[in-house]
């Protein structure tokens, strides 16, 4: 039944209109996404400015698909994409066959059974794919209300469409209800974050003004309502146009003796409805949105004729809305109010019909909605069940939250006193249960819910005689970020005894992960090979050779042979596609970029590893912990080689998972990283805070040295070396790990805070601290003698910057020790440290007094690097150190070793990068007309395969061509672009790509 919800008149809303034509259609182009977010309180009119906003947008010539979120909190993942393409199916028309082809082949993709690992992947290509044919080379636009009921698996959808991935032009615009986004609402951080980004808008829609009141009312009236009535009018309604409508209408119509609240007047228009169309509004408010019409019947048992009858009745009324799809009530606040009106038992009977229905109905069963209506109507053990199968069924399209929720609803529903035998649950496993819970809260990032549920399985002891649930515990608490009772777990069930072959395979190989993780890369060497033992003895036990053998690798690599332990991380790789376990897949792609963008330090093919691995892991449904590690992996490889703007886009996305435990360690560091580099003090300080308290259990020393480190960094530029020195001294106590280059690191914070102390005369240098800095330094220089040779190579740069520093403590500090670090940073295309030392060499040589022309050149080469980066404190120094030496900035600079070349927008709000290069003292300079003009039509090819993440080997493939001849033309298109890196190079196909 069609509804006249939509002839109310739009009053005061042409602004927004014209925000939103604009935002969605006018000012993006092909293979480019926007989005809007409306957001406003209850009844201010969003549905209403979609709906109206969605008619101009199709009428502009752009697809519209058009759905809405259930408002229940277990609903199904996907939901409203799927509402979206029926909708549009249904109304095309015969002439338009192939469209339609395309849609239900689309729907036939979310409904076919894909149990297999790889299947969300497939499902997100193929969901791109078929918008594409249904767009057809138009723009498209999804829109979706009620985004604050949205399920995570929709949410991931959209935030996977959003990358703009392809030619497709894809606009969101969505309505979310501004009061329930209170407290720790999952889409309050999302919209936060999303909030910084360029392409995405948040309008928030507020009440009307009088003027607009008064136009509104009087639009319904038919005619100007008298001051009396207009200020009532007004003061009653505060400008939420639903309210102005309802009271405009009781005017209209002559009702009086309505009361001054909502709830009154709510309550009195239902009141007056005939009894069949007062049993339907409540029957509609009683349901999950969009009521079904058969299912409506079945539940008010009305005759055809007299239902029909009933629901004109309440969409004349204004309380019900009628749509091809189903009923709704016209505002949901009407079922706020009618919650209170009914008994228990009617509420609890009306349930009841709903969930009899559906259970008639096996074609339109939705276990989700099943369980919601059994559970509210009282009968626990016919819930159960379908909870049950709501859980397997979100697990298997990866939408491990929703299935924790329902595994979760499952428990409470199993603990519920039945009430006779009739109502008897089925016998369920509860232990089962816990179990199942407990590792879909794991998955989807609960972890500190995923321990407190293990420990309800065994009871709260403090170690349970099953060695499963003891490893599955360390697995829990690594992920937590409690790394050392995971060590203890692992090695408990390693000496028991009790434990099966297969058991201990697995807890060496989790210890031999974990111990990677903590850069204690010998320990982990002797682990894996013990699990490769054990595992030889066990079938089926290809986890844990995935886990053993990339640990093993990257042991090799970091202490032995760098290019056969890749090999055997890569290889890992491979065995852990084929058997398509998703934990088997993320760990392996974490070791292999980890692997690359730190010890080998090949960064280029590391960041593409960890973004390729990013997308993969997500695809399998482990967004949340997985995925945010190997973004967190890719910002500091990106962060390293100067791409500081592209590093921020990528931990803002991640952070839109709100990830926890370990994983958030992981991605904060990596952001504080940037912020340090920065100079954004506060927001390093909020960083650092949280770390702390995260890690106050006991931490990693992957986690521990680098918050040190980068409290260290950020308290030298705030000029308080003695906060430095301590924080550089707590680390060398603490230091357990095999990694040089961390401890390299270290080293060379200290002794700078020493030598910045010494400079500043502000602190003593403390000599037993400088002994110490001293001791670490000669560790790093034995320790990398005998390490793997590109592990050696940045273990030489931090020596040579110690080196370096040391001469500071000495006297003037040495020019041709600062040229050597400056030289070996180079070397290794790291701007950020080649230009704190071309700054450090200047110093020192206008301190001698002499070759003052070479300084100037130094600091005007640091001050190009650091400004191109946006370090604003490093380029303040280097601004100081020029001003007292009557230096020059602005010439023209000779270029030194690899300038990293700036980015625009992309950080955490539009434009921050590239603003804080501005201010850092860089010219902003648009790019050509054509900046790949220049190319061939294959080097333009082999760019966009680059740009795609392929290696030389894999373009080969693709192009019929020798691995060496995509090497010279990848070497020409860098010098023809003139970048250094793929990194750099894949960003200038995407900027030209839709010239």
């Amino acid at each position: 039944m069609a509804s006249d919800v939509d002839s109310a008149p739009l009053v005061g809303r042409a602004d927004q209109l014209a925000v939103l034509r604009a935002a969605l259609h006018d000012e993006i182009g092909p293979g480019q996404t926007a989005a809007v977010f409306v957001t406003g309180e209850s009844g201010v009119g969003k549905t209403r400015l979609l709906t109206e906003a969605a008619a101009r947008l199709r009428d502009a010539g752009a697809v519209v698909l058009t759905g809405s979120c259930l408002d229940i909190g277990d609903a199904s993942p996907l939901h409203p994409v799927l509402q979206a393409l029926r909708r549009f199916d249904a109304d095309l028309t015969a002439g338009q066959a192939r469209t339609s082809s395309a849609v239900r082949g689309l729907l036939r993709t979310f409904a076919a059974d894909s149990g297999g690992a790889d299947s969300a992947g497939a499902l997100l290509e193929r969901v791109s794919r078929g918008l594409s044919l249904i767009a057809e080379g138009r723009p498209l636009v999804l829109v979706l209300d009620d985004l604050q009921w949205v399920d995570r698996t929709t949410r991931q959808l959209l935030l996977y469409l959003l990358a703009g991935l392809g030619e497709l032009q894809l606009s969101v615009l969505a309505a979310v209800r501004a009061e329930s986004l209170q407290g720790a609402h999952p889409l309050r951080r999302v919209l936060t974050e999303l909030r910084r980004l360029r392409s995405v808008r948040v309008l928030d829609l507020a009440p009307l003004d009088r003027t607009g009141t008064d136009l509104l009312a009087a639009r319904i009236v038919g005619a100007p309502l008298a001051p009396e009535a207009a200020d009532q009018v007004w003061q009653r309604s505060g400008g939420n146009p639903f309210v102005v409508e309802e009271l405009a209408r009781d005017l209209r119509d002559g009702r009086d003796g309505l009361s001054d609240t909502l709830r009154e007047i709510f309550l009195s228009r239902v009141d007056a409805l005939p009894r069949h169309a007062h049993a339907a509004v409540h029957a509609v408010a009683a349901g999950v949105e969009p009521v079904e019409h058969w299912l409506l019947a079945e539940v008010l048992g009305l005759p055809e004729a007299e239902l029909i009858e009933a629901l004109r009745e309440a969409v004349a009324h204004r309380l019900l809305v009628g749509a091809d799809d189903g009923y709704r009530l016209r505002h949901r606040l009407v079922a706020e109010v009618l919650a209170h009106e009914l008994l228990p038992a009617e509420r609890a009977g009306l349930h009841r019909r709903y969930a009899e229905a559906l259970t008639r109905a096996p074609a339109e069963l939705h276990q989700a909605r099943l369980a919601h209506h059994w559970r509210l109507a009282g009968e626990p053990g016919r819930a159960l069940p379908a909870a049950m199968a709501a859980a397997r069924e979100a697990e298997r399209l990866h939408g491990f939250a929703e299935a924790h929720r329902h595994w979760t609803a499952a428990l409470q529903l199993a603990a519920t006193p039945v009430t006779g035998p009739a109502d008897a649950p089925p016998e369920v496993d509860r232990t089962a249960l816990l179990e199942r819970a407990a590792e879909a809260a794991h998955k989807s990032g609960e972890h500190a819910r995923a321990l407190s549920l293990l420990a309800e399985l065994t009871g709260g002891e403090p170690l349970d005689p099953s060695c499963a649930v003891r490893i599955q515990r360390a697995r829990y608490l690594a992920a937590a970020g409690r790394s050392a009772p995971a060590e203890a777990e692992y090695r408990s069930v390693l000496e028991s005894v009790d434990c099966t072959a297969r058991e201990r395979a697995a807890a060496a190989a989790q210890l031999a992960h974990l111990l990677v993780l903590q850069g204690r890369y010998a320990d982990a060497g002797q682990r894996a090979r013990t699990a490769l033992e054990l595992a030889a003895s066990v079938e089926g036990s290809t986890t844990e050779v995935v886990l053993a053998s990339s640990a093993l690798g990257f042991s090799e690599a970091f202490l032995e042979d760098p290019d056969a332990g890749l090999a055997v991380v890569r290889r890992a790789l491979e065995t852990a596609e084929r058997s398509g376990g998703p934990e088997d897949v993320a760990c392996a792609y974490l070791h292999l970029a980890e692997l690359l963008t730190g010890p080998l330090n090949i960064l280029e093919e590391g960041v593409v590893v960890a973004r390729r691995g990013a997308e993969r892991v997500a695809e399998l449904g482990l967004g949340r912990t997985y995925e945010t590690r190997l973004l967190a992996i890719a910002t500091n490889g990106l962060f390293r080689v100067g791409q500081w703007a592209e590093a921020e886009k990528v931990v803002a996305a991640a952070l839109r998972h709100r990830p926890s435990g370990a994983d958030a360690v992981e991605l904060l560091l990596a952001r504080c990283r940037l912020s340090v580099g920065y100079g954004d003090v506060a927001a390093s300080d909020r960083d650092l805070e949280a770390v702390a308290t995260m890690l106050a259990g006991g931490g990693a020393p992957r986690h521990v040295l680098p918050m040190l480190i980068l409290r260290a960094g950020l308290a030298m530029w705030q000029g308080r070396h003695d906060v430095a020195r301590q924080a550089v001294q707590r680390g060398l106590t603490e230091s357990r790990s095999d990694d040089v280059v961390l401890l390299g690191t270290l080293a060379w914070h200290g002794l700078r805070a020493e030598a910045e102390a010494h400079a500043s005369r502000t602190v003593a240098v403390d000599e037993t601290a400088l002994r110490r800095l001293r001791d670490a330094v000669d560790r790093v220089a034995a320790k990398s003698a005998t390490a793997a040779g590109p592990v050696r190579v940045i273990a030489d740069g931090f020596l040579a910057l110690c080196t370096a520093e040391l001469s500071r403590l000495d006297g003037r500090g040495d020019p041709d020790a600062w040229a050597r670090s400056a030289a070996e940073w180079d070397r290794r295309n790291h701007p950020y440290p080649a230009a704190y030392s071309r700054l450090r060499q200047a110093e020192a040589l206008l301190a001698r007094r002499s070759r003052s022309g070479a300084a100037s050149t130094l600091l005007r080469q640091a001050h190009e690097m650091a400004s191109s980066l946006g370090a604003v404190p490093l380029t303040s120094e280097i601004r100081t150190l020029a001003g007292r030496a009557r230096v020059e900035l602005t010439g023209r600079v000779q270029p030194a070793g690899r300038v990293p070349t700036p980015r625009t927008g992309g950080s955490r709000s539009p434009g921050a990068g590239r603003s804080r290069a501005v201010a850092a003292g860089e010219a902003a300079v648009p790019p050509g007309p054509d900046e790949l003009a220049l190319l061939t039509a294959r080097e333009r090819e082999v760019l966009a395969a680059v740009a795609e993440g392929l290696t030389n080997r894999e373009i080969g493939q693709r192009l019929f061509i020798s691995e060496r001849t995509i090497g010279v033309h990848v070497s020409h298109i860098f010098d023809k672009l003139q970048v250094r890196t793929r990194v750099q190079a894949s960003a200038i196909h995407l900027r030209n790509r839709g010239e």
